[in-house]
Formats: structure tokens, C-alpha cells, sequence
């Protein structure tokens, strides 16, 4: 036993000492050359995750900074966000002399750092964005806070059965690339946190949050469910956003409009009968007028079959159109039979 004992004795002295180098530092030494010492080869390894229990806990936070979408009637919505990663490192634990700084700015080194790899999925396209690292802070018992900045066009799924009365939903995940849900653990935190006994939390929204054709009326952050762990055991977060239309846009380009030209076909009730001109010119423009305004809108909408709101309107709306050029006919065609039939009676027998 004191054989054995004696051969495990410099793995634990080595395996101790790998941490037990010196740490503290004076307030001369910039943040620079204290990570350059505590990330040099012969004692960091980012290959290495921290040497803290697994799973590895890793916080999450996001912060919106803008929302746009290309135009109303798309269901593809771009959106800007910032990225917070928190978690902790023994290796990187220091003591500074100068209390008034708290942590180390570790931007430049962020290459040298073992970081969570972080996988966002089911969402559109990726679009890069500069710079993508935001900040990188380092505190003295070795939590790190990572920022990174992210850019995606998300492809939402809205009804459009109802268009443009539908609420587009997007969302996306965020999940390791090789760690499964035994070696780290995503948890959101901070104003993310989903609060205990709930089902969602809440994005935090930038003050100054930019819109650009995309409403947002809510938004949820959740933990994925049993049904979305395709790729097999790993820890996953959720991220949905609902989005609804400009209502004012489409009344003003689409509802107006319709009702003006349906209202003015039956302008044609109170002309005189006989006045064909002025009810043929009136029918024939109101009509051309519906269509050329709906083809132009309509150019701008999903290439789909359901979009069953908009084709009932555009049926209501050329069905009276077209009802009131076909009473003018009606009208027309009755009055000349009634004025023959009495020009036939007043003549001698």
C-alpha cells in the first residue's frame, strides 16, 4: 500500500501545483501582461475545458438591438442581438493589487480563452457582423463574461390564411456544437432568467431598440423540450419572437382603396339611365382601377395559394364592381324594352 501510495504522490503534487503558481499581481502591470502570464502555454490549454464539476454551467443572455424585416408582407425577419456567455475558470483567478479594478479586459486574448462553443440553429441565414467579439472580462475569481455580437434573418412561420391579420412567430435554439448535456449545461440568466414555476422568461430590449418594418408584440425565452433534441442529448435554449403587420399600412393601401372604388361603382345608381357614356366610363374605369391596384399589391405579397383573407376581399369587392356595371346593362336593357313597348302602344292600329 505504501508502494502505491508513494507513486501516486508526484501526480498529486503535479496535478496541484499545475494551479499553484503565482497570481498576484501589482497595480503596475497592465491586464496585457497579466493574461499573457496566466495564458501562457505551460500553464493554460484552451483545448481544455475549466477544471470545475460537469456538467460545465454556462449562463446565457441576450440583449435585442434591432429587429427589421425586408418589407410587410414578408415572413423573413433580421435581427441583431448581443450575446452574453458567463461562466467560471479556476485557471484564470488572480489577485491585483489595485482594488478599484475589478476585472480584466481580455478582448485581445480572446483567441488564447476556452470558450463555450455555441451553436444557434433552425433560424434562416447567417450574416456576419464587425466586430463580432464585443467584450471579454475576466474577474478575480475567474468567471469570465463574454459578449458577442450576432446578425440573423430568421424564416418565421405565420398563418396566412388570415394575412395580413396573422402574428408571425419566429424562433430560434442555441445548443453546443459537441458537448452534450453531461459536460455543460446552457441556464438563462440575468433578465433572461425563466423564474421558477414559470414556463418563459423575457428578452431584454436595448433602450434604444430600432425597428424596421418588424413589429414586435412579444417575445419568450425558453428551454427546449424533448421533441427538439434531434441531434441527440445536448443542452438547449429557445428563443421566440412574435411579430404582427402594420395594420394602418395595409388599411391604407389596400381596405381604403377597395372601398373608395367599390363606393364609386355605385356612383353609376344615380346617373340617368340613358346617359351610357358617363355609366360605361364610370364602370369600365372603376373596375380597371381595382385591378391594376390589387396586381400592384399583390406583387409584393407571398408567392402562395393560401392567402384566403386577401382573395375573399379581392372577390367581395370585384364581385360589386362588377354587379354594378352589370345592373347599368340590366337597367339599360329593361328601360329600351319598356320605351319600345310603349312606343308600340301609342301607335294606330
Amino acid at each position: 500500500m505504501v508502494p502505491g501510495l508513494l507513486l501516486l504522490l508526484p501526480l498529486a503534487v503535479s496535478s496541484l501545483s499545475q494551479y499553484s503558481y503565482n497570481r498576484s499581481f501589482d497595480s503596475t502591470q497592465s491586464d496585457s501582461e497579466i493574461l499573457d502570464h496566466l495564458l501562457h502555454t505551460t500553464r493554460y490549454d484552451k483545448r481544455d475545458g475549466p477544471p470545475v464539476a460537469m456538467p460545465i454551467p454556462v449562463k446565457i443572455g441576450i440583449t435585442l438591438l434591432s429587429l427589421q424585416s425586408p418589407d410587410e408582407s414578408s415572413l423573413n425577419y433580421e435581427v441583431e442581438f448581443l450575446l452574453h456567455q458567463t461562466w467560471e475558470d479556476p485557471r484564470l483567478a488572480h489577485v491585483k493589487e489595485d482594488m478599484s479594478v475589478t476585472h480584466l479586459h481580455g478582448i485581445s486574448h480572446h483567441s488564447r480563452i476556452w470558450k463555450p462553443d455555441i451553436f444557434l440553429i433552425k433560424h434562416g441565414t447567417y450574416q456576419s457582423v464587425s466586430p463580432s467579439e464585443v467584450s471579454l472580462n475576466i474577474f478575480d475569481n475567474g468567471t469570465v463574461f463574454y459578449t458577442m455580437r450576432r446578425h440573423l434573418v430568421l424564416n418565421c412561420e405565420g398563418d396566412l390564411h388570415i394575412f395580413p391579420f396573422d402574428s408571425p412567430m419566429c424562433d430560434f435554439n442555441i445548443e453546443s456544437v459537441f458537448h452534450t448535456a453531461d459536460k455543460m449545461r446552457f441556464l438563462w440568466s440575468g433578465y433572461n432568467e425563466v423564474p421558477k414555476g414559470s414556463v418563459s422568461g423575457i428578452i431584454e430590449s436595448n433602450p434604444v431598440l430600432k425597428y424596421h418594418n418588424a413589429y414586435m408584440i412579444h417575445n419568450e425565452t425558453l428551454y427546449c423540450d424533448r421533441s427538439e433534441e434531434w441531434r441527440g442529448e445536448y443542452s438547449c435554449l429557445k428563443v421566440r419572437l412574435h411579430f404582427t403587420r402594420d395594420k394602418g399600412f395595409y388599411y391604407t393601401t389596400v381596405f381604403a382603396p377597395g372601398l373608395v372604388l367599390v363606393m364609386s361603382s355605385f356612383f353609376t345608381f344615380w346617373i340617368e339611365y340613358d346617359a351610357t357614356p358617363a355609366r360605361v366610363m364610370l364602370g369600365v374605369t372603376t373596375m380597371l382601377n381595382f385591378f391594376t391596384t390589387s396586381n400592384k399589391f399583390r406583387s409584393k405579397l407571398p408567392v402562395v395559394s393560401n392567402l384566403t383573407a386577401m382573395n375573399m376581399w379581392d372577390f367581395v369587392c370585384m364581385f360589386f364592381i362588377y354587379a354594378s356595371f352589370l345592373e347599368f346593362i340590366a337597367v339599360n336593357y329593361l328601360a329600351r324594352t319598356l320605351s319600345n313597348r310603349r312606343k308600340r302602344r301609342r301607335m294606330p292600329s
